[in-house]
């Protein structure tokens, strides 16, 4: 049995600002249109928290049961290690995802009913990243997958159930918010890159090669605060989010240098802290605005 560390571990608190920085930016929107209330914005936030951890434990389960995680890297996995069983993490994954699916309906019922459908979709997502007859994470899909997901669909709706509009702010705003959460799988497929190229994972970083990669995850950093740059036009206050683009030279730099294996650990934590000093940043500034 694994122990409580194990099971926290295994739900990967690193990657939690992915889930975090989509809800503050898509209500800093609703601020910045007078539209924001709290009852639905933590709710988004719940279910936002739920679901990036049921997708960790998804991946744990998938990857383990595939052996994909056999000879890892990066954090620990419970499957792949031997910590607990897939059954054991497949009840944690349908834990998370109903605690999602409870906090989804309570949303629904305080904004509209056809975001049952949306929320069922995101937990189909969530499972067949890795899960699944076709996986798609599997199809180098993952990166379009998350943008779509992470970015317009969790800071569009986000804004949704509290203004009930579907503004061109929230969509605009959704873009660097998205990108850089894919930069977050994109370093860490970077990490895994010889490991799934082995097993037959055909993410996107197997197919664009080591350098490739590392040249896309330079540009998901860059062209975030471009776009920051043209909210600014209209919304100036946004531009208080480039005051986080220092914390984007130092993993930038050890990618490009060519950092492997375990150095590109501490550079998914910073690409994490990177995307939640944004997601405050942006979101401050919206409000301000």
């Amino acid at each position: 049995m694994a122990t409580p560390a194990q099971w926290l571990a295994g739900a990967r608190p690193r990657t939690l600002p992915a889930a975090v920085a989509p809800v503050l930016v898509g209500t800093g929107a609703a601020v910045a249109l007078d539209g924001f209330r709290l009852g639905p914005a933590l709710l988004a936030l719940v279910v936002a928290l739920a679901l990036q951890v049921g997708v960790n434990y998804a991946n744990d389960h998938s990857d383990g049961k595939r052996g994909t995680d056999t000879d890892r890297v990066g954090p620990m996995r419970l499957v792949g290690s031997g910590a607990a069983s897939a059954r054991q993490v497949l009840v944690a994954a349908l834990l998370a995802f109903a605690v999602a699916g409870v906090a989804g309906l309570a949303l629904a019922a305080l904004s509209s009913w056809w975001l049952v459908v949306v929320g069922a979709v995101c937990i189909a997502a969530a499972w067949t990243y890795t899960g699944g007859p076709l996986p798609y994470g599997y199809r180098a899909l993952g990166e379009v997958f998350v943008f779509a997901f992470f970015g317009p669909v969790a800071v569009v709706g986000t804004t949704y159930v509290q203004t009930r509009t579907l503004p061109g702010l929230a969509f605009a705003v959704s873009v660097p918010v998205g990108l850089l959460i894919v930069a977050i799988l994109v370093a860490n497929n970077l990490r895994d890159i010889e490991g799934d190229a082995r097993v037959g994972k055909r993410t996107l970083a197997v197919l664009l090669g080591d350098r490739g990669t590392r040249l896309l995850y330079a540009a998901l950093l860059a062209v975030p605060f471009a776009v920051v740059v043209g909210v600014g036009v209209t919304r100036p206050w946004a531009l208080l989010a480039l005051a986080a683009a220092p914390l984007a030279l130092g993993p930038a730099r050890t990618v490009l240098a060519g950092a492997r294996g375990p150095a590109l650990i501490a550079v998914l934590a910073s690409t994490g802290l990177l995307t939640l000093a944004t997601g405050v940043l942006l979101a401050a500034g919206l409000a301000l605005s």
